[in-house]
């Protein structure tokens, strides 16, 4: 059972709006990066690579050998700023450099990115 749950379309559309905007909180870091955390996590199944995004949250995800004690043999971490960019598409895998630091088999998030547009996230939290 995944252990995060995406937010809210429209906690969504908000957080993303101060993030283009260069006016987001911390708070609108932690909810977007929990929220792509947890479509990553829903997206590609499995325990064989950790993605952290320190200081607010991590999973297990990618199918393959399953993890259970002391320092995951995968890793992938990066800050929130840049997992939100690669999360909405707006910056590449292959284009992430030395923001993303990954170790280990299966640490290519690329088939697994985007996990939504940021124009379509924006657009759902839309109030009518």
């Amino acid at each position: 059972m995944p252990r995060l749950r995406p937010a809210a379309p429209l906690a969504v559309a908000e957080a993303l709006g101060r993030v283009e905007a260069g006016s987001a909180e911390r708070a609108d870091l932690k909810l977007l990066t929990k929220h792509f955390l947890a479509l990553l996590e829903a997206r590609a199944p499995g325990r064989s690579v950790e993605v952290r995004v320190p200081p607010y949250a991590a999973v297990q995800c990618v199918e393959g050998v399953r993890h259970t004690r002391g320092t995951p043999p995968a890793v992938v971490e990066t800050d929130a700023l840049t997992w939100i960019r690669l999360a909405t598409g707006d910056l590449a895998w292959a284009d992430a450099g030395p923001a993303v630091r990954a170790s280990g088999e299966r640490t290519d998030l690329a088939p697994w990115l985007p996990l939504a547009d940021r124009r379509d996230a924006r657009r759902s939290g839309r109030r009518p």
